[in-house]
């Protein structure tokens, strides 16, 4: 999969995680009692689990499965890191610069998520949903996932998916 395509599946996904996140966080603000951070880290939780699932069926869904144990919890611990950066760029904003209304968290809900999905596509890209050994390099910036049944049929891929 080509550096472009995999950038449009990523946003895809990552666009529709955005709107659930979104979606959750005005809810949860509007309908319940709950701090303005912690109903954004409840919807951030919940477009964890959205994007997860996006991830591993639409957007890499060519990329190895075999280490779904490892894989699980890579995407896990880096989507933890990114729910930190996305929840203390509002919890700065709310907190040590006074920004409480309802326009200014969603507008540093926004930023934090965008600053998040920097950090979440590198991660996600290197480490989570990584191409088999052997068939991962086409050319600069490139790479193809494949399954591992095409890898075998390929000749690459005898035995295993690397280390897990």
């Amino acid at each position: 999969m080509g550096l472009a395509s995999e950038l449009a599946r990523f946003a895809l996904v990552g666009g529709a995680g955005v709107l659930v996140n979104l979606l959750v966080f005005n809810l949860l603000r509007h309908s319940t009692h709950l701090p303005v951070v912690r109903a954004s880290v409840v919807a951030t939780v919940v477009s964890i689990g959205f994007n997860y699932l996006g991830f591993r069926h639409f957007a890499y869904r060519e990329c190895d499965k075999s280490g779904r144990a490892r894989e699980l919890t890579l995407f896990l611990l880096f989507s933890a890191a990114g729910l930190v950066i996305e929840n203390g760029t509002l919890y700065t904003a709310t907190y040590g610069f006074g920004r409480h209304s309802p326009l200014q968290s969603n507008v540093f809900k926004f930023l934090g998520i965008g600053l998040a999905t920097l950090f979440r596509f590198w991660s996600y890209r290197s480490w989570v949903f990584r191409a088999l050994p052997g068939v991962v390099r086409r050319g600069e910036g490139e790479r193809e996932c494949v399954s591992l049944a095409k890898a075998r049929a390929r000749g690459g891929g005898a035995g295993g998916a690397g280390p897990d």
